[in-house]
């Protein structure tokens, strides 16, 4: 696979060992309240591409934010924005970056769609573009990390609510040759096969357009990769608004399954947060050392929208079970 989940700057596995109370990567990362991240390694600079965390009504773009020791970020507002994407009117979130052939590509969800008669079901797409309208999982391309990014096709890639789906909080990712992305909203996950020009989906071997990976506890935020021959499904559980909301994984033998569900790696750890989900993992390039890049609520809270960035380390037991994260913070919540 030639892109899945990143690779970690060797420099982050010196850091000092990890406490409870201390991190070597200063959480959260960087000042601001976001959601969702995205951490990939593009060269010999770490990226991060979060969520703009507010009203639906005013995220209307991402920041990314750019590293070279995972330790000092530097900013870059206002990468893709809904001036670059016509359709797109707002709830631009879970923005997902990769690299690929010397061009820069941005997965992103926008406009909290909705089908017709408003309810969360299957259904056809409502015709206008607004929030809680016609929206869905587009793609933009850029010539660097930064931008500008511009929409690559100019409509959403998936704006179908297939197995009552929501099309949102899409991972794209390569198996074979191929690549495929999961998705879905709504307590339900689809996984769909993509052309190889990120142009279109295509169907699978057997003429479906897609298939219910749903997992149990399943909420959102998918996030699929291999390690040492077993596919680990992680995703999001519990409300995205609660202290509730955290991280689940199962584990296969593919990206097709079957999956075994194995339990809660992330979630509540008074007193320092609650509400940690919707992350990404990373790999120390040449070795097994794998972080988890997520975000969480501060305690105390301040609001719904109030989530920041954090990096963890994520450990496996012998038999390849992932251990439960242990939060750290630099005290400056």
């Amino acid at each position: 696979m030639r892109i899945l989940c990143g690779t970690i700057l060797a420099a982050a596995a010196a850091c000092m060992v990890l406490t409870l109370t201390a991190s070597c990567f200063g959480n959260p990362i960087f000042d601001g309240w976001y959601a969702d991240p995205q951490m990939r390694r593009y060269g010999d600079t770490w990226w991060v591409f979060p969520t703009r965390s507010g009203a639906f009504a005013k995220q209307l773009g991402f920041d990314a934010f750019s590293s070279k020791d995972m330790k000092t970020w530097t900013k870059h507002p206002g990468v893709l924005t809904t001036n670059d994407v016509a359709w797109a009117k707002g709830a631009m979130w879970a923005p997902d970056a990769h690299e690929v052939d010397g061009k820069y590509y941005i997965f992103f969800s926008a406009n909290n769609a909705y089908p017709v008669g408003g309810k969360r079901e299957d259904g056809e797409p409502q015709k206008e573009a607004k929030l809680q309208g016609y929206g869905g999982i587009g793609v933009a391309v850029a010539e660097k990390p930064e931008g500008p990014y511009r929409d690559l096709i100019g409509k959403p890639l998936i704006d179908r609510f297939w197995n009552r789906a929501q099309p949102i909080d899409q991972y794209v990712f390569e198996y074979k040759g191929e690549w495929f992305i999961v998705y879905g909203g709504w307590g339900r996950c689809n996984l769909v096969k993509l052309a190889r020009d990120f142009k279109s989906l295509v169907p699978f071997e057997d003429g479906s357009m897609w298939r219910d990976m749903t997992p149990k506890g399943y909420v959102e935020g998918p996030v699929m990769f291999e390690r040492d021959g077993k596919w680990y499904f992680m995703y999001s559980g519990g409300s995205w608004t609660g202290d509730d909301y955290c991280v689940n994984y199962c584990v296969g033998k593919s990206p097709f399954g079957l999956f075994e569900f194995k339990g809660k790696v992330l979630g509540v750890q008074r007193p320092i947060a609650t509400g940690a989900g919707h992350h990404s993992v990373a790999r120390v390039p040449g070795t097994d050392e794998w972080y988890i890049c997520y975000h969480r609520r501060p305690i105390p809270n301040k609001g719904r929208d109030h989530r920041v960035v954090c990096i963890d380390k994520m450990e496996f037991d012998p038999d390849g079970g992932i251990k439960p994260v242990v939060m750290t913070s630099s005290g400056n919540q």
